[in-house]
């Protein structure tokens, strides 16, 4: 059965206003039912967890909801999820905790394809510690990262390889199998950035081989928030620094203060929302509805990109960025004659919401020779629709052709 747009689309209050959004990679659109679950939340009695009152269960019950929706989502046991508030802060803690055990010697990878917030966590911390960054490069042409060149630069003195799951800004899908094996053979660990990944490929951590991956519910529908998975052996040889009081258990010794009960509840709610976007067996356990919508939603992104690319293409003095073999629904364009503000604030006029800059992408931009200022980005969405990109490309070719 053909994924059905319309049916999603109708869970999106916000598309009510009109706009055709193609700034999904900065963070999606909420349905109606993840926004009614964290109302509901908040106007529920809520108190610290416990199990005495109804409040402190409700609470309780709430994050166990939700570290088992994440963990079905990732394919990662609910004990091995860690909230927090967000991708970025939690990469820093596991940088800041990961690098007391690293010293002069030691060395991190990480790469250029990368947004900055799984570059600069691990430059910073090993600088603290004496410990030396190796930065690879991707091809700037095709986009990709090929697992040998990470191969090339690293060593038995190797402690870490941070990378993408899938770049923010040109949707590159790097070989994370190959670049496990490569990392485990000279004992080191690899620590995968899935923001942009979770969002349109379905998650299976334990097959990627990464031993952290860390991603953020707002791109795939959620409210804001960071989410870690991990093997619960891999965090229990952490120590993270914690307040005195505070509980030694795994995964909540990484969780400082009182969780945000209702963006748990609205996580939840974004998953089962996902499971649902395709006709499962009867008697399907959500990770298998899960693996059915990332199917069923990948089909319709790839249509849908078949017949918007070649057109962005096309016109006249564009040129794409976005060009690896396997990537995700994400194309990097520039104009030699209209700037990307220009372009975007163009596009805006017209009820498209296609943003332009770096994304915080800031190596892959400026290896990609556009320095601060990067391109326009398009991404699709679940809800993304035909209308939506003849809407776009009308747009593109009244203003470039």
């Amino acid at each position: 059965m053909p994924y059905d747009v319309a049916a999603a689309r109708s869970h999106f209050p916000a598309l009510r206003e009109g706009a055709a959004h193609f700034d999904g990679p900065g963070g999606t659109q909420t349905p109606d039912v993840v926004a009614e679950a964290v109302a509901t939340t908040l106007t529920s009695a809520v108190a610290n967890r416990g199990a005495v009152t109804p409040a402190e269960r409700r609470a309780d019950r709430i994050v166990h909801e939700a570290r088992a929706a994440m963990g079905d989502l990732l394919g990662v046991v609910p004990e091995g999820i860690v909230f927090g508030r967000s991708a970025t802060e939690l990469t820093f803690m596991v940088a800041r905790t990961l690098s007391q055990g690293w010293g002069p010697g030691d060395e991190v990878v990480v790469t250029r394809l990368d947004h900055d917030a799984n570059v600069r966590p691990w430059v910073i911390a090993a600088e603290h510690v004496g410990a030396a960054v190796t930065l690879a490069d991707f091809e700037p042409l095709t986009g990709e990262l090929p697992a040998i060149d990470i191969a090339h630069v690293v060593s038995e003195r190797t402690r870490l390889i941070a990378v993408t799951g899938a770049s923010n800004l040109i949707g590159t899908r790097p070989d994370l199998c190959g670049l496990a094996g490569i990392a485990h053979a000279v004992g080191a660990q690899l620590y995968v950035d899935g923001v942009h990944s979770t969002a349109h490929v379905f998650t299976d951590v334990e097959a990627s081989g990464a031993d952290f991956w860390v991603c953020s519910p707002y791109k795939f529908l959620g409210p804001h928030l960071g989410v870690l998975g991990a093997r619960p052996e891999t965090l229990e040889a952490l120590r993270p620094a914690k307040l005195l009081p505070a509980t030694d258990t795994v995964p909540e010794r990484f969780e400082l203060g009182t969780l945000p009960y209702e963006l748990l509840a609205g996580t939840a709610a974004a998953v089962d929302f996902l499971a649902g976007l395709a006709p499962s067996k009867t008697g399907a356990s959500r990770r298998e509805r899960l693996a059915s919508s990332y199917a069923a939603l990948e089909e319709h992104e790839d249509e849908l990109l078949a017949w918007l690319e070649p057109r962005i293409r096309a016109l006249p003095g564009v040129r794409v960025y976005s060009n690896a073999r396997r990537r995700t629904p994400t194309l990097l364009f520039t104009s030699d004659r209209v700037p990307p503000q220009a372009i975007r604030a163009a596009l805006a006029e017209v009820g498209v919401n296609a943003p332009a800059g770096n994304f915080y992408a800031w190596e892959p931009s400026h290896h990609l020779g556009l320095g601060a200022e990067g391109g326009v980005r398009v991404g699709l969405a679940p809800y993304t629709d035909r209308s939506d990109v003849e809407r776009l490309v009308d747009g593109l070719t009244d203003l470039l052709g």
